[in-house]
């Protein structure tokens, strides 16, 4: 008989929550579950095909393991065993940094990508940190970690409240939102219409989100920085900025930053923005006279030259407009298994470029190293040289800059562990490729974005379907694979999670402001429910967290917690080394006369490129789902009917695009969705590298349009790829 399972969707930031029908072990149809307490029954496209994802015939079911340069299946004990023959030995023999670590997306939306690889990192020792949000967020984690002191202090617009919301390089109504953990964001929006609230969305291309908003500026791409560094300067000029009283006694450098941004004026910045002054002047102005207001923005103005001076911007405005830290406005969010806050007070501060890369200097943001400078650290040979990847839920192949390069340099490791469902374009170089098992043989539980909700709760699914034989649990693939790399191979996966608590405990129990403050560790750790170590952990978490939490409450109510709107949190979230919010640090006053520089604006005539996102995608890992890769899902050069004209390009002609990094070829799309200057593809295609196992895929390749780039453009501060807003060719081809 069927029977329904509850399983919150990990296939994009909105974590919405669902109900499976499962028959035995096989998810045979998914819906929104009604009764979720942050979702309400909303499903997107991606979780309505779960099932048909979580079945795919193409997801790998055993190891594979290299074998006479040849990969075969191989038991799990050959896979560890070979991980524990070859990565200890490389370390012992040309250090730490001889092995690069590189974690995709997809490793925020499982528990296992949460848990184990601070614990893997932790072991290896290793500088040579590359993830997804060099490619992505990293902007605003840098520009958080400047102003707050914190990186992951993140506000959020209230959405749900605000009147008045500025959204700049963002498409919620294709992604549902991002660094805005927002189930229904569509339905968020039109609410806030409906209640005569004002959406104004900056963005070059027409998007869905675009056609929703009572005003459309159609920016020149790459502009964000210019037009918000305006915007900030028509506020002061006027008298408009009034960060009001429950700011003004957290904010240092209010005069310098009105000094810094004197010379934007709307009508400086008017020609490289291509937006009228007035225009400008009158965003500034309706920002300001709004009884409530929060400026978002995403993925459009972080993977630009100017990234991290745009996202600092966006909070500036915030300040400025008296709407950081108030209802209605923009919010830090309070997650249930973040550490009990602290007392308010001066923290360590954030600092930027602590090392830097070997080869071209560049210097390490929150950790990591630029993701578009992992090929040259493999092919440039000198004392250390990565030559082992431990690749997990990775895919740079085709989400970085020039994945031929990397490509080419990927064959050329001594030694490579890829953790992925796929072989793909990147886990086919692999040595030993551990594969998880379908979601819904997973427990799952969101630590990253209920730390970006726009309301604070708390939900938990255990796995809806037991494992089948011969796979094994993903939390305890990764546990074997912390123990293989760290010279304990063999030991049980358990005391992985065993150290890991004892190692809480023992902080949380010295921490006066800790609900565990004082108690034994060893009766606090008996104390813990669960019946596996990944939920043992949560239910520390959860304890030591804010809310008087334990996992039976969670397994109590499987729909979910609700914890309220977000409140008011300042001064607490705030770790700057003077316990304020720094609004002129350094760092960003440095790059400010880059920004300036702009202000004469780019050659003219020039095609500049941006990126976009489908509704049914989420980058390269969901192409070989039959319900998600077709329609209007497509790989095509969408291109103004006018510049089409000029190029002699008609719709469906094939064109040539030529960039840095080189050129592909694409079907062109005339559209009046983009603006006259801008063309657009999307990102994560290009599945057309032999020795793969992704059938759909590979059937409907699409191009890769990160190989128009070579890895020079980077934004400086947080080693950030330029994905949109740089010069292309397009010519046609006959």
């Amino acid at each position: 008989m069927p029977r329904t399972a509850l399983r919150i969707c990990p296939l994009c930031e909105a974590t919405c929550g669902l109900a499976l029908t499962v028959e035995g072990t096989r998810v045979t149809g998914a819906r929104g579950d009604r009764d979720d307490v942050f979702s309400r029954g909303f499903v997107c496209p991606k979780g309505a095909a779960f099932g048909e994802l979580d079945a795919d015939p193409d997801r790998l079911r055993t190891p594979l393991l290299r074998d006479g340069g040849e990969l075969r299946e191989a038991t799990w004990q050959e896979a560890f065993d070979a991980i524990a023959a070859r990565v200890p030995a490389l370390v012992a023999e040309h250090g730490a940094d001889a092995v690069a670590v590189v974690l995709g997306n997809p490793n925020v939306h499982t528990m296992a990508g949460a848990l184990y690889p601070p614990l893997l990192l932790g072991r290896l020792g290793t500088r040579n940190i590359y993830t997804a949000s060099t490619l992505d967020q990293m902007p605003k984690h840098v520009s958080s970690g400047l102003l707050f002191g914190d990186a992951f202090a993140v506000p959020v617009p209230d959405l749900d409240r605000t009147d008045h919301l500025l959204l700049l390089g963002a498409n919620p109504l294709d992604s549902n939102g991002s660094l805005c953990t927002a189930p229904d964001f569509p339905g968020r929006l039109k609410a806030l219409r409906r209640r005569g609230g004002t959406l104004t969305v900056v963005d070059p291309r027409r998007t869905r989100t675009a056609r929703l908003a009572d005003r459309h500026v159609a920016i020149r791409p790459g502009a964000d920085a210019l037009l918000l560094a305006a915007l900030a300067q028509v506020l002061f000029a006027e008298g408009l900025a009034d960060p009001g009283p429950h700011l003004a006694p957290h904010l240092e450098g209010l005069a310098e930053l009105e000094e810094a941004v004197r010379d934007f004026t709307p009508e400086a910045v008017a020609g490289a923005c291509d937006v009228p002054a007035g225009e400008i002047r009158t965003i500034a102005r309706e920002l300001a006279a709004a009884p409530t207001a929060a400026v978002y923005g995403r993925v459009g103005s972080s993977t630009v030259e100017f990234g991290t001076l745009a996202n600092w911007l966006v909070d500036v405005l915030n300040v400025l407009t008296g709407n950081l830290d108030r209802p209605g406005g923009a919010l830090f969010p309070l997650s249930a298994t973040v550490p009990a806050p602290r007392p308010p007070g001066p923290g360590r501060g954030f600092a930027l470029g602590r090392w830097a890369s070997r080869v071209s200097g560049h210097p390490e943001a929150k950790g990591e190293l630029p993701v578009a400078a992992l090929a040259e650290e493999i092919e440039t040979p000198g004392e250390g040289r990565v030559r082992a990847v431990i690749a997990i839920a990775a895919n740079p192949v085709l989400s970085a800059p020039d994945g031929d390069r990397l490509d080419r340099a990927l064959a050329g490791l001594d030694f490579m562990v890829s953790v992925d469902p796929y072989l793909n374009e990147t886990s086919r170089h692999a040595d030993v490729v551990l594969p998880p098992p379908p979601p819904s043989r997973s427990a799952h539980f969101d630590f990253a974005f209920n730390g970006f909700a726009v309301r604070n709760q708390v939900r938990y699914t255990p796995a809806a379907v037991p494992l089948e034989d011969g796979r094994m649990d993903e939390c305890e693939i990764h546990a074997r694979l912390v123990l293989a790399v760290g010279g304990a191979h063999g030991a049980p996966p358990a005391a992985v999670d065993e150290q890991a608590i004892a190692r809480a405990l023992a902080k949380a129990v010295a921490e006066p402001h800790s609900p565990l403050y004082g108690q034994d560790p060893e009766k606090a750790a008996a104390a813990l429910g669960g019946s596996t170590g990944p939920e043992r952990r949560l239910d520390l978490m959860l304890r030591a967290g804010p809310y008087d939490l334990t996992l039976d409450a969670l397994l109590a109510h499987p729909h979910g917690i609700d914890l309220g709107p977000l409140e008011p949190r300042l001064p607490g979230p705030l770790r700057t080394r003077s316990g304020r919010i720094e609004l002129l640090p350094g760092a960003l006053a440095a790059d400010l006369p880059r920004l300036r520089a702009a202000l004469d604006g780019p050659a003219t005539g020039s095609l500049v490129l941006v990126g976009r996102r489908h509704l049914r995608s989420n980058n390269s890992w969901m192409h070989n789902v039959p319900a998600l890769n077709g329609g209007s899902n497509t790989c095509t050069l969408q291109i103004h009917p006018a510049d089409a004209t000029r190029l002699g390009i008609g719709d469906g002609d094939t064109v040539r695009v030529r960039s840095d990094g080189g050129e592909v070829r694409a079907p062109a799309e005339v559209t009046d969705a983009v603006r006259t200057g801008v063309v657009s593809l999307p990102h994560g295609w290009g599945h057309d590298r032999p020795g793969t196992r992704m059938a759909v895929a590979a059937a409907r390749p699409g191009v890769n349009v990160n190989q128009l780039l070579d890895g020079s453009r980077l934004d400086p501060l947080s080693g950030t790829a330029v994905l949109n807003g740089f010069p292309v060719e397009v010519t046609p081809l006959r």
